[in-house]
């Protein structure tokens, strides 16, 4: 299941919201960044993915995780 955590910051009177959890065994957040929504896998951001709606962010957190198939080395004879 998903928990929810929130942090808030009022530096500069920016309010900055960070939401994380663990998802399928992988680390996964949101970071609010001036109404923008960035996503974290990994503990990496995910560039060039933008959201304007914390659903939407999740959901693509979520299929990315469930849509990944495991990598498998096949090494050929010789």
């Amino acid at each position: 299941m998903i928990a929810r955590t929130s942090s808030q910051s009022h530096e500069h009177g920016v309010e900055t919201d960070f939401w994380s959890d663990v998802y399928g065994g992988r680390p996964i957040a949101i970071l609010n960044h001036y109404g923008r929504l960035h996503v974290y896998l990994d503990h990496v951001l995910q560039h060039n993915v933008v959201f304007a709606e914390r659903r939407d962010a999740l959901a693509w957190l979520m299929q990315r995780i469930e849509g990944e198939e495991p990598t498998s080395l096949s090494f050929g004879s010789a």
